[in-house]
């Protein structure tokens, strides 16, 4: 057996010794008389953000459910989602509901019903349940704007952690724009990549998944999907370290209303797979023209990029501390018009904006000349 060491907390008090020179003639200097600071309210500001928390969790804490699961090997899991519309739609996580055999919603006023899965979306990792519940237990939330937020803007999460329902915690936007893999699995090796991920440092741990991410206005800003840690509970359940993942909720309004119609949602595919964010000795190496880009690796032989005549690296170059990688690729700075600085931006512009059997206009540098490539989507197999 392993004994715990406890570490008692140390407090360092740090304070300033303001020493006061004074410099006199014969005659003393009156004695100064110390100023009074008329007394202030006690943190107004911190009052009334208290305030709109409260505000906020008992307006939308009703449309935020929980979720039991169970598998046909008796095993079972918890996870969190929210009421969509008064049709009886509920918004989760496609991994918290894949595989079960039995899928149970809890609502906030104890009411408890199972649910039907109609559609899922591996690639987002997003699940819709259909409830047959009596319309009070219905109360959907309002889908906010995710394009406006911006980093540091202060978000809520609301969910059943550790099967704590009806938890909620706060943080910011500490990134927007990231990319994830997929659930799903590219038939070749590896997996697609999940573009438009909000980054939260607001606490989300096991049983979050599928809950809200909230603006200060209430509304659904992203569904919350994962954490990124390298600490586990001695059950082997992960720690939060402050990076956690969202969903964009203007992903789920493109989404949600075709699992809703037709049980999947069709993705655009390129045929492509990119790096970025490069050290100077890659950039070097690759003779590349720009610090920024998505620089092609590979190009899926007969898929839309290799239609087009976007190239991949073909020629080997070692890079110290860095492996080996094929120079004399396309580096792809702009799609539509709009800049590419990172594989991210362009994921996250094509989920948003185009479907399949759309075309795109890429501009890659390919040496040190700008080309256009024109690409007709395809549809992720």
């Amino acid at each position: 057996m392993m004994r715990k060491r406890m570490l008692l907390p140390v407090v360092i008090f740090l304070t300033i010794s303001l020493l006061a020179c004074q410099f006199t003639s014969q005659t003393p200097a009156a004695p100064t008389l110390p100023t009074v600071i008329p007394a202030q309210p006690v943190a107004v500001d911190l009052v009334n953000q208290q305030d709109m928390l409260v505000s906020l969790y008992e307006r939308v804490s009703p449309g935020v459910v929980s979720i039991r699961v169970s598998y046909n090997d008796g095993n079972g899991s918890l996870g969190s989602g929210w009421v969509y519309n008064h049709e009886g739609y509920i918004v989760t996580n496609q991994h918290v509901v894949e595989g079960a055999s039995q899928v149970e919603v809890d609502f906030p006023s104890g009411f408890k019903t199972f649910g039907t899965v109609v559609g899922f979306d591996p690639h987002a990792d997003l699940a819709v349940i259909k409830v047959d519940v009596p319309p009070e237990e219905l109360h959907p939330l309002t889908m906010g704007d995710s394009s406006t937020l911006r980093v540091g803007q202060i978000v809520v999460a609301i969910g059943n952690p550790f099967g704590l329902n009806g938890t909620m915690t706060t943080g910011v936007v500490s990134a927007l724009g990231r990319n994830l893999p997929s659930n799903a699995q590219v038939t070749t090796s590896g997996y697609f990549s999940a573009g438009d991920i909000i980054q939260t440092d607001a606490s989300l741990n096991p049983g979050n998944s599928g809950g809200p991410l909230l603006n200060l206005n209430g509304e659904v800003v992203g569904v919350n999907r994962a954490i990124r840690t390298e600490g586990f509970t001695d059950t082997g359940d992960p720690v939060n370290s402050g990076i956690g993942f969202a969903v964009s909720v203007n992903i789920v309004k493109r989404v949600v209303p075709e699992l809703i119609a037709h049980g999947q949602f069709d993705y655009p595919y390129l045929g492509v797979s990119a790096i970025d964010d490069l050290p100077l000795e890659a950039i070097e190496a690759l003779v590349l023209q720009s610090f920024t880009g998505a620089y092609v690796v590979t190009v899926i032989p007969g898929g839309p990029a290799d239609q087009a005549g976007l190239l991949a690296g073909s020629e080997p170059v070692n890079v110290p501390g860095y492996g080996s990688l094929n120079a004399g690729g396309d580096l792809i700075v702009a799609v539509d018009g709009q800049p590419v600085r990172l594989f991210d931006d362009l994921i996250g512009y094509l989920i948003l904006h185009k479907s399949p059997g759309d075309t795109v206009v890429l501009t890659v540098l390919r040496g040190s000349e700008s080309v256009e490539v024109i690409i007709t989507l395809g549809t992720r197999p």
